[in-house]
């Protein structure tokens, strides 16, 4: 009973610092904070400099409907299938969720700083390329920005989910990393990470557009060129975003 009052007595102030707290264990994890944005970044400029000259749709160029959605992807995958999860499964391996789990502060409340602080790096990585893409290569924005933003929400989401997934079945943070990498590798090499979809055998691309990464890619680019948003792509994303909780949630131990 008295655990069930400390815990409701948590106020924002409790939150705040375990999110400060999580901030730093990601800030101090330098490959984990540099890749997710450096990667994604080093493809920008390198396809930028042919693909800002060739427009495609009402004034936007290659850069705006395929080079753009495609980086913004890679940095909400990376970190929602990769980062996230070898955090998570950090704490469970040492023990922290089940300390947790005896204190006020709930291991829920880990989870939740998490979320945050990945949303933020993510914030932050779509931040830099949108200011390296506008300052240096004339990019221009979406077409319908309001798709373009529930485009990013949902993607986001959907990309947590799967990562909620990889965080609730490994048991180590290397395996964790493993996992996360064939996932982020699997959904990229069939929703145009190394290139057109067109490429791919007809069923692998059909399979591919249905994936979260295909969709995100998908709905990005049709946002940025004005064209009319395919819902296929949208409950792509919302089935991801249901699927990875159920499973996640019937998966994930504590300990």
């Amino acid at each position: 009973m008295s655990t069930a009052v400390e815990t409701h007595r948590l106020g924002p102030a409790a939150w705040l610092t375990l999110t400060v707290c999580e901030a730093k264990m990601v800030v101090r994890d330098t490959a984990g904070l540099v890749v997710p944005i450096g990667l994604p970044l080093l493809i920008l400029v390198m396809s930028a400099s042919s693909a800002s000259t060739e427009e495609v749709a009402n004034g936007r160029t290659v850069l705006d409907v395929f080079v753009l959605p495609l980086v913004f992807t890679i940095i909400i995958a990376s970190i929602g299938v990769i980062n996230m999860p070898s955090f998570l499964a950090y704490y469970r391996r040492t023990g922290i969720l089940r300390r947790l789990s005896v204190t006020p502060a709930s291991p829920a409340m880990v989870l939740v700083a998490q979320v945050v602080v990945s949303v933020l790096q993510t914030l932050l990585g779509l931040g830099v390329a949108i200011v390296v893409a506008t300052a240096f290569f004339d990019a221009s924005p979406p077409v319908h920005l309001g798709t373009a933003v529930g485009v990013f929400v949902l993607a986001m989401a959907a990309m947590y989910a799967v990562g909620m997934i990889v965080a609730a079945v490994s048991p180590t943070p290397n395996s964790a990393v493993a996992i996360g990498l064939v996932a982020f590798f699997a959904l990229g090499a069939t929703g145009g990470l190394f290139g057109s979809r067109d490429a791919l055998p007809d069923p692998v691309a059909t399979v591919g557009e249905w994936l979260p990464f295909g969709a995100s890619v998908e709905a990005m680019s049709a946002a940025w060129a004005g064209s009319p948003a395919d819902p296929a792509h949208f409950l792509a994303l919302g089935v991801t975003i249901v699927v990875g909780v159920v499973v996640s949630a019937a998966l994930f131990r504590w300990e």
